[in-house]
């Protein structure tokens, strides 16, 4: 199983222009951050995992073309705004796109792209096809899938995992009976917005304690905000097991 990280940004996160900070003028690119989202793909299926703003030129820049399915965490825009795009890919594969989220993020999906449900479509509209998912499993191709109710404050969030693969993005807090469903993974995706303390993120700290108390081989901290400070040298301060993702790693699970 591959992954790719389309995106390991916030909405909180991404440079200002005209802003001369350490991270907006930094050459190292990955201290560039576009919304986060990950890409898993079989040899049987292509998975998005969250459609965020930059969701179009994320596909571009990963030459994408194949995708069969899409899954929703939750619906703050930073993580649904790009669903849009999804019309070249209904052009593409001559059928409507299957997306697959709570009936809550659902609702809001028909609110903000209204002219995509409506009994009479305008030509050229995307086709999306909703599914209706929970925190019980379910199969998609060959994957299945474990949802995870994670908290993100007071709004209850679903992370994913689909194999030894956990992904889990804008998580305060995680109850015993999720922590759980972690264990035992090989790879362990998990929001770290910023160093200091934030009310409904996990900081740098946080991530790092969850990571040891669910003892996953290796974490890599996405979701990452303009105030966490340079890659390479917040990087030299994680612990081994540990590290940032960063836009267009790939690696195998």
């Amino acid at each position: 199983m591959k992954i790719t990280f389309l995106g390991t940004g916030t909405s909180q996160g991404i440079p200002v222009i005209g802003c001369r900070c350490p991270v907006c003028t930094s050459s190292d690119a990955r201290d560039n951050r576009l919304r986060s989202s990950v890409l898993v793909e079989t040899q049987g299926m292509s998975v998005l995992i969250d459609c965020g703003p930059d969701f179009r030129y994320q596909m571009l820049r990963e030459k994408v073309s194949r995708l069969d399915a899409i899954l929703f965490t939750h619906e703050h825009k930073d993580h649904i705004a790009g669903l849009d795009d999804v019309r070249a890919f209904n052009y593409m594969q001559g059928r409507g796109m299957d997306v697959y989220a709570l009936p809550r993020v659902q609702e809001a999906l028909k609110r903000e792209f209204h002219y995509a449900f409506m009994k009479e479509k305008y030509p050229g509209v995307p086709l999306i096809n909703l599914h209706d998912i929970s925190t019980r499993p379910f199969q998609l191709g060959d994957l299945a899938i474990v949802p995870i109710e994670v908290m993100h404050y007071r709004l209850p969030i679903l992370g994913f995992r689909i194999g030894g693969f956990t992904y889990i993005t804008d998580a305060k807090t995680i109850a015993p009976p999720e922590v759980e469903k972690i264990k035992g993974s090989q790879v362990l995706v998990l929001n770290a917005l910023q160093q200091g303390s934030h009310i409904s993120h996990f900081t740098l700290s946080e991530a790092i304690a969850f990571s040891r108390q669910v003892n996953v081989p290796h974490t890599y901290l996405t979701h990452v905000g303009h105030n966490m400070g340079l890659h390479q040298e917040v990087s030299a301060m994680l612990p081994p097991g540990v590290s940032f993702a960063y836009d267009g790693l790939k690696i195998e699970v």
